[in-house]
């Protein structure tokens, strides 16, 4: 991946565009897959613009709108990104819990794994602020 990246393709600035949605598809499933940390932290990066996204255009082909297509791609792979958090580093958690927290994917358990997910990366800091 090395001198390529999805801006300006998935997304600018946080404008979501009508492969946005299919695109969220693949980078969930690409993230189930064995990547280098280089490319897990632009697909983490690239989601979590996404997820800051607004759209200018109308619904999807699927009839539903565009931030709401890629939230669905994202509920489906919700543990998979928590796993993510939880075992990567401090910044994949901190991104993996800004994703969430825009997804909003709802429920006790959803809440409670984002709480924890802040909760590494405040550890974390208070770390390196003692060292």
């Amino acid at each position: 991946m090395i001198g390529y990246t999805l801006d300006g393709h998935v997304e600018e600035s946080t404008t979501i565009f009508e492969c946005t949605p299919s695109a969220a598809g693949v980078i969930m499933a690409a993230l189930a897959g064995d990547l280098s940390t280089l490319a897990r932290d632009a697909l983490l990066q690239t989601l979590w613009f996404v997820a800051a996204g607004t759209g200018d255009h109308g619904p999807t082909a699927e009839g539903t709108g565009l931030g709401e297509g890629c939230r669905h791609h994202v509920q489906e792979g919700f543990w998979r990104l928590v796993q993510i958090g939880l075992t990567g580093t401090a910044e994949d958690a901190e991104t993996v819990a800004d994703i969430c927290e825009s997804f909003g994917p709802g429920g006790d358990k959803a809440v409670f794994y984002q709480a924890e997910l802040r909760e590494r990366v405040r550890a974390k800091t208070k770390r390196e602020r003692r060292v």
